[in-house]
C-alpha cells in the first residue's frame, strides 16, 4: 500500500498492476452485489426513467417480468474493475465494447472476469497498450455480458 498525500490530507492507494508485470493469459476478476439504490440512481445518473427500469408494475408484464438495471450501469461495472486493478498505473482507458447478453437487476451479483489477451508497447508512455477479454456473470452463473477493452498503462 502507498500513502498518497495532497491538500486535502492523505489516503492508501494500492498500488495498480504494472505493464511490465503482466502477462498474456492474466485473469482478474471482482464480485458487486447490485441494490436498489443502484438502479435508482443509474435512472437519475443516465436521465433514462424508462418504465423497464423506473415501473415495477410495467416491468412485470414485460418478456423482463420486472425491472431491469441499465446497459450501461453493467457496463460500467465491468470497466471500473479495470480502473481499480491498475488503480495508479492506467494512464487512459482507450476503448470498450460491452455486448448484453441477459438481463441484470436488482439483488443480481455480478462477477466480472477480464484476460489480458494482447500486450503492445509503446516506450513513449512508458508501457503499453492492454487489450483485454471479458465476460460478466450473475449469481447463477449466467453470462449477462462480454466484452472487449484497451487501456494505455504504464510501469509506475
Amino acid at each position: 500500500m502507498v500513502e498518497v498525500k495532497n491538500e486535502v490530507g492523505s489516503y492508501p492507494v494500492f498500488p495498480g498492476r504494472k505493464y511490465s508485470d503482466l502477462r498474456v493469459g492474466e485473469v482478474f476478476y471482482d464480485s458487486v452485489t447490485v441494490t436498489e439504490a443502484h438502479l435508482v440512481l443509474a435512472c437519475g445518473i443516465f436521465k433514462d426513467f424508462n418504465p423497464l427500469h423506473s415501473n415495477q408494475t410495467f416491468g412485470e408484464r414485460t418478456t423482463f417480468k420486472g425491472r431491469i438495471m441499465h446497459g450501461p450501469f453493467t457496463s460500467a461495472v465491468m470497466a471500473g474493475l479495470i480502473g481499480n486493478y491498475f488503480t495508479d498505473t492506467i494512464i487512459a482507458s482507450l476503448e470498450q465494447k460491452v455486448i448484453f447478453k441477459a438481463p441484470v437487476r436488482p439483488g443480481d451479483t455480478l462477477t466480472t472476469r477480464w484476460r489480458v489477451a494482447k500486450k503492445e508497447d509503446k516506450e513513449k508512455f512508458e508501457g503499453g497498450i492492454v487489450f483485454l477479454d471479458g465476460e460478466c456473470v450473475n449469481q447463477e452463473g449466467t453470462l449477462v455480458a462480454t466484452g472487449e477493452a484497451k487501456a494505455l498503462v504504464g510501469n509506475g
